[in-house]
């Protein structure tokens, strides 16, 4: 209880922050980024580099009602199939700029629900994605997979397309909260689609859970997470439930007086924390949990771990192209997200263009603040010798920015001769201080979900 008065003195249950899986985050993207500049930024590839590559399938067969994706429902594969010509045509555009000998470090197909694909789909999309790129050695493709949508026959088209990671949504096996946010997924269904892709020799295997739902204690919290733990999943993404009804739409199905307080929040995360530490995982920044021969904890014991759109990453590639309708890429240049409608996705690559719609390009501070954040987000510390040697900046200088943002947080930071630390009791503010750094927010409308 001391814990919760000090944080919430701090303003931590009141406030509502950006997620920070960029800086400057996507609300504040803008239209000064299009197919030309895109273009330019692909053709600036070092060539023999390697990169990441993010496939986007925006379909569902259910639309879960507490996903603020951008997805639309189908019941036929019609839709997907036309999708599928569309993403073809967006991959081979792609391989006519992109320097030569250029390789995959990471491939992920994301969504919406990229396991509704049918088993020949699959194939011609990894057909389509290796004719312009093959994988680079130790490569990692990773797919999204929904146990209510898979089967061995689309098992094993992805296995033969070189799958070796698999990312299990769970949210909550709770029936009564999974009635609640429009998620039916029993304990069986999850364990039973686990073994089946096991069984192909995928043993990556990373989970979703919330915390943060309608009817959620304490109690439940800790019966869910006990029945994820039984199967050993190598990575844990514990993601806040975001209520935000004004951006999707959906989420106004979900009963708002059934919501936990943010005090109730705050200890359904810590009952899950704790329960994965005991069970011996690493907690990796401030929502990730990881075995201990994982990438993801070998990256946060050494220094190198990252934050981008799918959360954590031990990825070291810093660029990073997103496909399908309203992807974004990430370059040394800025970012660039193509048009979140479908539809007019479609027409542009139809027309022989990408659908670039908006983005960022980097200027004046923007890199230094993104590496800042990242380093909140990653390891809770910044230092000052790395910082100062990869930018043109002064000691004195940064150390004027680490008060500013001190005097918000006096009890929760730390100023040290070599930087900045955020102690572990105080952690829960890291998005919050984080904010402090960036230039953008201050000035925005944006609206943002809970800070824990």
């Amino acid at each position: 209880m001391k814990q919760q008065s000090q944080l919430a003195k701090l303003g931590l249950f009141d406030a509502k922050v950006p997620r920070y899986t960029s800086y400057p985050t996507a609300p504040q993207f803008r239209n000064d980024v299009d197919p030309e500049r895109f273009s330019a930024w692909v053709s600036e590839i070092k060539p023999n580099s390697s990169i990441s590559l993010y496939i986007h399938v925006p379909f569902c067969r259910r639309l879960c009602w507490f996903c603020a994706c951008r997805t639309q429902g189908t019941q036929s594969d019609s839709p997907v199939r036309a999708y599928l010509e569309v993403l073809k045509a967006e991959i081979a555009m792609l391989g006519r700029i992109l320097p030569e000998g250029v390789t995959l470090s990471r491939l992920h197909w994301g969504g919406g629900t990229p396991t509704l694909l049918a088993p020949d789909m699959m194939t011609d999309l990894a057909g389509a994605i290796a004719e312009i790129a093959p994988f680079a050695p130790n490569a990692e493709f990773s797919v999204e997979i929904d146990p209510n949508e898979i089967d061995a026959p689309r098992l094993d088209a992805l296995a033969a397309a070189g799958m070796n990671r698999a990312s299990v949504g769970v949210q909550d096996f709770d029936p009564e909260i999974q009635q609640a946010i429009g998620r039916i997924q029993s304990y069986d269904e999850t364990r039973d689609a686990i073994d089946m892709i096991r069984a192909r020799g995928i043993h990556s295997l990373n989970a979703d859970i919330l915390y943060g739902l309608p009817h959620q204690t304490q109690a439940r919290m800790t019966e869910s997470v006990q029945k994820l733990l039984s199967l050993n999943p190598d990575r844990v993404a514990l993601y806040g439930y975001a209520h935000v009804p004004w951006v999707a739409k959906r989420q106004q199905l979900i009963p708002s007086d059934a919501l936990p307080t943010p005090e109730e929040r705050l200890e359904l995360y810590e009952t899950a924390r704790k329960l994965f530490l005991w069970d011996k995982y690493a907690e990796i920044g401030i929502d990730h949990f990881a075995t201990q021969s994982d990438g993801l904890t070998a990256a946060a014991n050494s220094g190198q771990l990252k934050r981008n759109f799918q959360g954590y990453t031990d990825d070291q590639s810093d660029v990073l192209i997103g496909l399908g309708a309203s992807s974004i890429s990430r370059f040394p240049q800025g970012y660039a997200q193509n048009a979140s409608a479908t539809s007019v996705h479609t027409k542009a690559i139809r027309e022989g263009s990408f659908s670039t719609a908006r983005g960022h390009t980097f200027q004046g501070e923007d890199k230094l603040r993104a590496r800042l954040i990242e380093a909140l987000m990653c390891d809770f510390r910044i230092k000052s010798t790395q910082i100062m040697a990869d930018f043109d900046i002064s000691s004195a200088a940064l150390q004027q920015m680490f008060a500013a943002v001190a005097q918000q947080f006096p009890e929760a930071l730390q100023i040290l001769p070599d930087g900045l630390y955020i102690p572990e009791q105080y952690r829960p503010l890291t998005r919050m201080i984080a904010r402090g750094f960036d230039a953008y927010d201050k000035v925005s409308t944006a609206k943002h979900s809970s800070a824990i």
